[in-house]
Protein backbone atom coordinates (compact mmCIF):
# COMPACT_ATOMS: atom_id res chain seq x y z
CA UNK A 1 0.00 0.00 0.00
CA UNK A 2 1.42 3.37 -0.96
CA UNK A 3 -1.37 5.96 -0.98
CA UNK A 4 -1.05 9.41 0.58
CA UNK A 5 -3.76 12.00 1.17
CA UNK A 6 -4.09 15.57 2.35
CA UNK A 7 -7.82 16.03 1.81
CA UNK A 8 -10.39 18.52 3.09
CA UNK A 9 -13.90 18.15 1.70
CA UNK A 10 -16.88 20.41 2.42
CA UNK A 11 -20.31 18.93 1.68
CA UNK A 12 -23.86 20.23 1.81
CA UNK A 13 -26.24 18.02 3.78
CA UNK A 14 -27.78 16.66 0.60
CA UNK A 15 -24.33 15.79 -0.76
CA UNK A 16 -22.98 13.97 2.32
CA UNK A 17 -21.95 10.41 1.59
CA UNK A 18 -20.50 9.02 -1.65
CA UNK A 19 -19.67 11.90 -3.95
CA UNK A 20 -21.22 12.33 -7.36
CA UNK A 21 -18.97 14.84 -9.07
CA UNK A 22 -18.98 16.30 -12.57
CA UNK A 23 -15.83 15.76 -14.58
CA UNK A 24 -14.74 19.41 -14.29
CA UNK A 25 -14.71 21.83 -11.35
CA UNK A 26 -16.39 25.22 -11.72
CA UNK A 27 -13.55 27.73 -12.39
CA UNK A 28 -15.16 30.82 -10.84
CA UNK A 29 -16.45 29.05 -7.73
CA UNK A 30 -13.09 27.33 -7.30
CA UNK A 31 -11.30 30.69 -7.42
CA UNK A 32 -13.70 32.00 -4.76
CA UNK A 33 -12.97 28.92 -2.64
CA UNK A 34 -9.24 29.62 -2.82
CA UNK A 35 -9.85 33.19 -1.68
CA UNK A 36 -11.89 32.04 1.33
CA UNK A 37 -9.48 29.36 2.50
CA UNK A 38 -6.20 31.17 1.77
CA UNK A 39 -6.86 34.85 2.59
CA UNK A 40 -3.79 36.98 2.02
CA UNK A 41 -1.76 34.16 0.51
CA UNK A 42 0.20 34.60 -2.70
CA UNK A 43 -1.69 32.54 -5.29
CA UNK A 44 -0.78 31.72 -8.87
CA UNK A 45 -2.55 29.25 -11.11
CA UNK A 46 -0.85 25.98 -11.95
CA UNK A 47 -1.62 22.93 -14.03
CA UNK A 48 -4.67 20.97 -12.90
CA UNK A 49 -4.73 17.32 -11.91
CA UNK A 50 -7.15 14.41 -11.64
CA UNK A 51 -8.39 13.73 -8.12
CA UNK A 52 -6.78 10.28 -8.05
CA UNK A 53 -3.32 11.82 -8.51
CA UNK A 54 -4.01 15.07 -6.63
CA UNK A 55 -4.65 13.83 -3.10
CA UNK A 56 -1.08 14.53 -1.91
CA UNK A 57 0.30 17.52 -3.81
CA UNK A 58 3.90 18.76 -3.77
CA UNK A 59 4.85 21.30 -1.14
CA UNK A 60 3.50 24.74 -2.08
CA UNK A 61 0.90 23.34 -4.46
CA UNK A 62 -2.79 22.65 -3.89
CA UNK A 63 -5.52 21.20 -6.06
CA UNK A 64 -9.06 22.43 -5.51
CA UNK A 65 -12.43 21.95 -7.10
CA UNK A 66 -15.83 23.46 -6.39
CA UNK A 67 -18.72 21.30 -7.53
CA UNK A 68 -22.47 21.49 -6.86
CA UNK A 69 -22.79 20.96 -3.11
CA UNK A 70 -19.16 19.84 -2.70
CA UNK A 71 -15.80 21.61 -2.35
CA UNK A 72 -12.65 19.48 -2.58
CA UNK A 73 -9.27 20.67 -1.31
CA UNK A 74 -6.04 18.67 -1.70
CA UNK A 75 -3.25 20.34 0.28
CA UNK A 76 -0.79 18.69 2.66
CA UNK A 77 0.05 22.05 4.25
CA UNK A 78 -2.70 21.52 6.84
CA UNK A 79 -1.66 18.01 7.89
CA UNK A 80 -0.83 17.29 11.53
CA UNK A 81 -1.11 14.53 14.12
CA UNK A 82 -4.08 16.34 15.66
CA UNK A 83 -6.88 16.86 13.13
CA UNK A 84 -9.09 18.33 15.88
CA UNK A 85 -6.70 21.31 15.90
CA UNK A 86 -7.39 22.26 12.29
CA UNK A 87 -7.10 26.05 11.86
CA UNK A 88 -10.32 27.70 12.93
CA UNK A 89 -10.92 29.59 9.70
CA UNK A 90 -11.11 26.27 7.84
CA UNK A 91 -13.69 25.02 10.32
CA UNK A 92 -15.64 28.27 10.15
CA UNK A 93 -15.90 27.80 6.39
CA UNK A 94 -17.99 24.68 7.05
CA UNK A 95 -20.90 26.56 8.68
CA UNK A 96 -24.11 24.74 7.75
CA UNK A 97 -22.17 21.95 6.07
CA UNK A 98 -20.16 18.84 6.79
CA UNK A 99 -16.36 19.04 6.75
CA UNK A 100 -14.24 15.90 6.47
CA UNK A 101 -10.44 15.83 6.60
CA UNK A 102 -8.56 12.70 5.55
CA UNK A 103 -4.80 12.54 5.98
CA UNK A 104 -2.79 9.44 5.20
CA UNK A 105 0.92 8.75 4.67
CA UNK A 106 2.01 5.32 3.56
CA UNK A 107 5.71 5.67 4.52
CA UNK A 108 4.92 5.73 8.25
CA UNK A 109 1.49 4.01 8.17
CA UNK A 110 -0.12 7.23 9.41
CA UNK A 111 -3.86 7.88 9.25
CA UNK A 112 -5.95 10.73 10.57
CA UNK A 113 -9.49 11.76 9.77
CA UNK A 114 -12.04 14.03 11.38
CA UNK A 115 -15.62 15.11 10.80
CA UNK A 116 -17.32 18.40 11.68
CA UNK A 117 -21.07 18.94 11.36
CA UNK A 118 -22.00 22.63 11.07
CA UNK A 119 -18.70 23.57 12.69
CA UNK A 120 -18.94 21.07 15.57
CA UNK A 121 -16.36 18.28 15.82
CA UNK A 122 -18.11 14.90 16.02
CA UNK A 123 -15.25 12.48 15.29
CA UNK A 124 -11.46 12.59 15.15
CA UNK A 125 -9.02 9.72 14.88
CA UNK A 126 -5.25 9.85 14.48
CA UNK A 127 -2.90 6.89 14.77
CA UNK A 128 0.28 5.25 13.52
CA UNK A 129 2.31 2.24 14.66
CA UNK A 130 5.10 4.46 16.03
CA UNK A 131 2.90 6.93 17.92
CA UNK A 132 -0.07 4.71 18.73
CA UNK A 133 -3.51 6.29 18.99
CA UNK A 134 -2.91 10.05 19.19
CA UNK A 135 -6.56 11.14 18.99
CA UNK A 136 -9.76 9.15 19.42
CA UNK A 137 -12.53 11.69 19.90
CA UNK A 138 -16.25 11.13 19.51
CA UNK A 139 -18.32 8.09 18.67
CA UNK A 140 -16.69 5.63 16.30
CA UNK A 141 -18.28 5.47 12.87
CA UNK A 142 -19.94 2.39 11.41
CA UNK A 143 -17.18 1.58 8.91
CA UNK A 144 -14.64 1.53 11.77
CA UNK A 145 -16.40 -1.16 13.81
CA UNK A 146 -14.92 -4.27 12.11
CA UNK A 147 -11.41 -2.86 12.52
CA UNK A 148 -11.70 -2.18 16.23
CA UNK A 149 -13.38 -5.60 16.65
CA UNK A 150 -10.22 -7.33 15.40
CA UNK A 151 -11.58 -8.44 12.03
CA UNK A 152 -8.69 -6.81 10.15
CA UNK A 153 -5.67 -7.73 12.23
CA UNK A 154 -2.27 -7.49 10.52
CA UNK A 155 -0.82 -10.82 9.47
CA UNK A 156 2.96 -10.90 9.68
CA UNK A 157 4.98 -12.21 6.76
CA UNK A 158 6.79 -15.38 7.86
CA UNK A 159 9.48 -14.72 5.25
CA UNK A 160 10.76 -11.91 7.49
CA UNK A 161 11.46 -14.36 10.31
CA UNK A 162 10.60 -13.71 13.94
CA UNK A 163 8.83 -10.36 14.39
CA UNK A 164 7.06 -8.47 17.11
CA UNK A 165 3.27 -8.26 16.68
CA UNK A 166 2.03 -5.24 14.77
CA UNK A 167 1.47 -2.55 17.44
CA UNK A 168 -2.09 -1.70 16.33
CA UNK A 169 -5.21 -3.84 16.04
CA UNK A 170 -5.35 -3.11 12.29
CA UNK A 171 -3.34 -1.45 9.57
CA UNK A 172 -4.05 2.31 9.40
CA UNK A 173 -3.85 2.40 5.61
CA UNK A 174 -6.45 -0.34 5.29
CA UNK A 175 -8.82 1.63 7.51
CA UNK A 176 -7.88 4.74 5.56
CA UNK A 177 -9.09 3.23 2.31
CA UNK A 178 -12.40 2.28 3.90
CA UNK A 179 -12.71 5.80 5.26
CA UNK A 180 -12.21 7.18 1.74
CA UNK A 181 -14.94 4.87 0.48
CA UNK A 182 -17.36 5.72 3.30
CA UNK A 183 -16.82 9.48 3.21
CA UNK A 184 -16.32 10.11 -0.49
CA UNK A 185 -17.21 6.98 -2.46
CA UNK A 186 -13.80 6.16 -3.93
CA UNK A 187 -10.60 4.32 -3.04
CA UNK A 188 -7.03 4.89 -4.15
CA UNK A 189 -5.85 1.31 -3.68
CA UNK A 190 -7.81 -1.90 -3.38
CA UNK A 191 -10.96 -3.02 -5.11
CA UNK A 192 -13.57 -0.34 -5.92
CA UNK A 193 -17.21 -1.25 -5.42
CA UNK A 194 -19.78 -0.94 -8.25
CA UNK A 195 -21.18 2.36 -6.95
CA UNK A 196 -17.78 3.98 -6.31
CA UNK A 197 -16.64 6.88 -8.46
CA UNK A 198 -13.43 6.83 -10.46
CA UNK A 199 -11.21 9.56 -8.94
CA UNK A 200 -9.21 9.68 -12.16
CA UNK A 201 -12.24 11.01 -14.02
CA UNK A 202 -12.59 14.11 -11.82
CA UNK A 203 -10.42 17.10 -12.74
CA UNK A 204 -9.28 19.63 -10.12
CA UNK A 205 -7.67 23.01 -10.68
CA UNK A 206 -4.09 23.65 -9.58
CA UNK A 207 -2.59 26.53 -7.61
CA UNK A 208 0.83 27.47 -6.30
CA UNK A 209 0.41 28.93 -2.79
CA UNK A 210 2.80 30.84 -0.55
CA UNK A 211 2.17 31.75 3.09
CA UNK A 212 2.17 35.53 3.53
CA UNK A 213 5.69 36.58 4.48
CA UNK A 214 6.92 32.98 4.35
CA UNK A 215 9.50 31.41 2.04
CA UNK A 216 8.46 30.48 -1.47
CA UNK A 217 8.90 26.88 -2.69
CA UNK A 218 11.95 28.09 -4.64
CA UNK A 219 13.49 29.59 -1.52
CA UNK A 220 12.83 26.39 0.42
CA UNK A 221 14.52 24.41 -2.33
CA UNK A 222 17.53 26.74 -2.21
CA UNK A 223 17.87 26.24 1.56
CA UNK A 224 17.70 22.47 1.11
CA UNK A 225 20.33 22.51 -1.64
CA UNK A 226 22.62 24.65 0.50
CA UNK A 227 22.27 22.23 3.41
CA UNK A 228 23.06 19.26 1.18
CA UNK A 229 26.13 21.03 -0.22
CA UNK A 230 27.53 21.39 3.31
CA UNK A 231 27.22 17.68 4.07
CA UNK A 232 30.34 15.56 4.22
CA UNK A 233 30.67 12.67 1.77
CA UNK A 234 28.85 9.55 3.01
CA UNK A 235 30.87 6.96 4.90
CA UNK A 236 30.43 3.21 5.02
CA UNK A 237 31.07 1.52 8.36
CA UNK A 238 31.64 -2.07 9.33
CA UNK A 239 32.58 -4.01 12.45
CA UNK A 240 36.26 -4.71 13.06
CA UNK A 241 37.65 -7.94 14.56
CA UNK A 242 37.25 -6.53 18.06
CA UNK A 243 33.65 -5.47 17.48
CA UNK A 244 34.32 -1.75 17.10
CA UNK A 245 33.05 0.26 14.14
CA UNK A 246 35.60 1.13 11.48
CA UNK A 247 35.34 3.15 8.28
CA UNK A 248 35.49 1.15 5.07
CA UNK A 249 38.01 2.47 2.56
CA UNK A 250 35.93 2.76 -0.64
CA UNK A 251 38.85 3.75 -2.88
Amino acid sequence: MGAKTGLLVYMDAASSGPLRLPAEADPERTAELVGRLYPGWEVTEAAGCELGDATYPPDGTAYLGSFPGVDVVCDRHWMSDYPSQLPQHLIDASAGRRLVVHWMHSVVDFLAFAVWEDGQLVRSLSLSPDSGVVEDIGERLAFEAPFWAGEHSVELDEAWGEQDPYPLAFHPLELGEEALRAFFGFVLEGMPEPDNIDPYEVALRGFHLAVPGGPTPGEKEAVLRAAVSRMRPPRMLTYGPDGTLIVVDRR
